[in-house]
């Protein structure tokens, strides 16, 4: 134990004694681990602990209705009771649905983000109120209606209620229906759905009250609901995959019109189809990858300038080995300094990084959802930085600490710490963490440069409407306790007085915005003349919206013509297809006329459009299909108002809410931008990529050119008597600088080919997240070795030029 005490004591003192040496190698160290443990927090925040204040939520999985295609979708209120009461292999299920409710009286009301779930929805969880007490038994019954309570999320409570117990207990209004607030959640506990932040949780039992819609929690055929389930001790997820697939045939059978072409799965919640994690997971993974790469850079940096440090403290080395000490005794000293250089490194490290974790957030596009990626250097992330700083220590450590150690005493005291044999050892060890540093930057720059052409490619895709000069205004009237008739009138009003107002030029409305975060709404479909192949997916996408919609989008109108206002609820129903639901079910046919079958009823085509991007700028074509809002509106259908403006859509919002407070004060706004930056959300992942693989690219380079420079650099310094020779006895300056540049450019290269060879093959892995681009793109695979090669051409030659300034006598008197 003494002789540990002594090894820091001594390492202590010689970090200090050499600034500059430990400022250099704090300062790499502190860059790599910061930039390793923001992302493992994210990592964290999003993966490994996903659900927050769930007891073992390790346990949990998502429970997945799946079409067909493949396709994950939400299941309804009957199939989850089946899951439910069937599933032998989980200790309960349950099922939630989250929706913007209003909250207060006419006066002032406040918007929140709610979870409607089953009753037995924080039993399953495991979660314990902080305030009062979570449902009931006899609240968790089956009983529409009948449980008007409410419990509140912990921010709700201190930012409205000031954090007073004495809230539990009043009432509260919801879409104007009174409830009482029976419980607060605890701080930590946010919601079922990764990413986001709930205020309120109510049964789902009174979603009928809640949207001004009837019951359709006996509706198979309606599937707004998600299910988790948790597992039972020592049950595999294959084995609960199995069971609940079981019970998905079963009820095929059973209900063929609703669920004949159905299946089901079961997920880790980490997969689930929604939530952050569906956009984050391989992007996180990979940021996770590219930053391990830069700090296997920084090592191999740290491990040449100790090497460059070992050869002055050679005769040391030898001196101490001579009096009798131990060899691992001083390999044990040297791998002490290099464990505290790489603590000292990543305290710092740490410093940044807790300042890095909210840049997540920076690039969250707008969005009406209640986005919380609230990521926190917390213990496990501590441990995790410390685990790796004792890695990087040891890694760029051990292997100086054996080359210096491994000295033949009578040459190396003779020669005066000089060993030929010692000294080629080091420069091919010094040699090889250069190739394997180029190499490393090498494949974290082609993955910069693929996903940066990705995004620039994903800016330029023409996502087949005008998103320039429109502001989107969303609200949803059921949380004002509109019904159908009167949320229909409160639209055709507010559309005249909008049309009014200077600056705007056309105002139309619809359901869902193309390219958001929502994903879209679908619909089962028939149509007329087309059998479907067997286990065809006829779950087709659709919107609805008012007249003058697809102009106002620049959407073109094939054939046919527009909804008018007379399509309302005495008219025939109608239906506006797209141009590739003509090609795949009415091939060579006149569409107009043609009926088809959804929402229970005939309709009939009365126009083609052509295709746009609906959910993602990767997409291939899709079928899709509009309908008139007047006929297909109901109480709680949320609705986006477009307004195409004559300037700046931002500078319309305030004469826009002024007329909505002139209509009906109480009709909160829940998301009001310009529809460019709504869309945002479709390039989300690329933004982040591009911009993140781009600065740790950019940070493998500079480090590869600094290691480059050192080891050169070193080597001139090294070999100054032998270029005084070669001067000496008629050499050029133009024949040392090739030397030296040869030298360096041959590591240099070889780096670069191992590297072209690492990144073809790792890059195929990142075919699925990048947007027209070949994993194999010729012209990353062209520019970045040219980038690479020319930066260490530039490391080698600044050395070499000093090479070529140095005088014979000069160096020939050198020791």
């Amino acid at each position: 134990m003494m002789s540990i005490w002594q090894d820091l004591r001594y390492g202590i003192r010689l970090i200090r004694n050499q600034s500059g040496f430990t400022a250099v190698v704090a300062l790499s160290m502190a860059l790599a681990i910061s930039a390793n443990t923001t992302v493992f927090s994210w990592i964290q925040t999003v993966l490994l602990h996903p659900l927050p204040g769930v007891e073992r939520e390790a346990q949990f999985v998502a429970i997945e209705t799946v079409t067909p295609s493949g396709e994950y979708i939400d299941s309804s209120y009957p199939d989850y009771r089946d899951y439910r009461d069937q599933a032998k292999l989980f200790d309960g299920l349950i099922v939630f649905q989250d929706r913007p409710l209003s909250m207060g009286d006419d006066r002032q009301t406040e918007r929140v983000w709610a979870e409607l779930v089953s009753g037995n929805f924080f039993d399953v969880l495991g979660v314990k109120p902080a305030v009062g007490r979570f449902f009931l038994p006899q609240e968790q019954a089956e009983k529409p209606g009948a449980f008007p309570v409410a419990v509140i999320g912990h921010g709700l409570w201190q930012r409205r209620f000031n954090a007073d117990p004495g809230i539990v207990g009043k009432t509260i209004k919801l879409n104007r229906q009174t409830f009482t607030v029976i419980g607060i959640a605890p701080a930590d506990f946010k919601g079922t759905i990764v990413g986001l932040t709930y205020d309120v949780w109510v049964p789902l039992m009174m979603q009928a009250q809640l949207t001004g819609v009837g019951n359709w929690l006996e509706s198979r055929s309606s599937r707004p609901l998600k299910i988790m389930g948790r597992l039972k001790p020592g049950v595999t997820s294959e084995a609960a995959r199995a069971e609940i697939q079981t019970i998905a045939r079963q009820l095929a059978q059973s209900y063929p019109r609703t669920n004949q072409v159905l299946s089901a799965t079961v997920l880790p919640i980490w997969s689930a189809p929604y939530g952050a994690q569906s956009v984050l997971s391989k992007l996180l993974l990979i940021l996770m990858g590219v930053g391990f790469v830069v700090l296997l850079i920084v090592c191999a940096n740290v491990a040449n300038l100790l090497l460059a440090r070992a050869s002055a403290r050679r005769k040391e080395i030898s001196i101490r080995l001579a009096v009798g000490a131990n060899r691992g005794r001083l390999i044990r000293q040297l791998v002490t300094e290099s464990l505290l250089l790489s603590l000292l490194g990543s305290f710092f490290g740490v410093v940044l990084a807790f300042w890095m974790t909210d840049f997540l957030r920076l690039f969250i596009p707008s969005t009406d959802l209640p986005v919380l990626l609230n990521s926190q250097i917390n213990g496990q992330a501590l441990g995790f930085t410390l685990a790796l700083s004792v890695f990087a220590g040891l890694l760029f450590g051990l292997a100086p600490a054996f080359q210096v150690t491994n000295l033949d005493l009578y040459e190396s005291l003779k020669e005066g710490g000089r060993s030929a044999t010692a000294g080629t050892r080091s420069r091919r060890l010094r040699g090889s963490l250069v190739v394997a540093e180029v190499a490393l930057a090498m494949v974290a720059l082609v993955g910069a440069g693929l996903f940066v052409k990705s995004f620039e490619n994903a800016k330029r895709i023409n996502p087949g409407f005008d998103a320039e000069n429109v502001l989107l205004v969303g609200m949803d009237l059921s949380s004002s306790g509109y019904d159908r008739d009167r949320g229909k009138a409160f639209y055709r009003q507010l559309r005249g007085r909008l049309e009014a107002l200077p600056g705007v030029k056309s105002v139309s409305y619809a359901e869902d915005v193309p390219l958001g975060f929502d994903g879209g709404s679908w619909e089962d479909t028939q149509i007329e003349g087309y059998t479907p192949r067997p286990n065809e997916d006829m779950k087709l996408y659709r919107n609805l919206v008012a007249p003058g919609y697809f102009e106002l989008m620049r959407i073109q109108l094939l054939q046919g013509r527009d909804f008018a206002e007379s399509d309302d609820e005495h008219a025939p129903s109608a239906v506006i297809v797209n141009e590739t639901f003509i090609r795949r079910f009415l091939p060579g046919q006149n569409p107009i006329g043609r009926q088809i079958r959804g929402w229970g009823r005939p309709l009939t085509i009365v126009g083609v459009v052509k295709d746009i991007k609906y959910r993602t700028l990767g997409e291939s074509p899709q079928p899709y299909m509009y309908v008139p809002f007047q006929q297909f509106y109901h109480a709680d259908t949320g609705t986006a108002i477009h307004l195409r403006t004559t300037g700046a859509p931002e500078s319309m919002l305030p004469a826009v809410r002024n007329e909505i407070r002139a209509l009906d004060a109480s009709v909160s706004i829940f998301v009001a931008t310009p529809l460019h930056e709504y869309i945002g959300a479709s390039v989300f992942a690329q933004k982040i990529a591009a911009t993140l693989l781009s600065l740790l690219g950019v940070l493998a380079l500079v480090l590869a050119v600094v290691g480059i420079y050192s080891v050169m650099s070193y080597a001139v310094a090294q070999r100054t008597q032998e270029f005084g020779i070669r001067m000496a006895l008629g050499a050029q300056a133009g024949d040392v600088l090739k030397l030296v540049i040869k030298q360096g450019m041959v590591l240099a290269l070889t780096g670069v080919a191992i590297g072209l060879v690492a990144s073809l093959a790792l890059a195929r892995l990142l075919g699925t997240m990048l947007l027209d681009v070949r994993p194999t793109d010729p012209l990353t695979f062209t520019v970045i070795p040219v980038l690479l090669t020319t930066a260490a051409l530039l490391a080698c030659y600044i050395p070499a030029r000093r090479a070529t300034k140095i005088y014979p006598t000069t160096a020939l008197r050198t020791d």
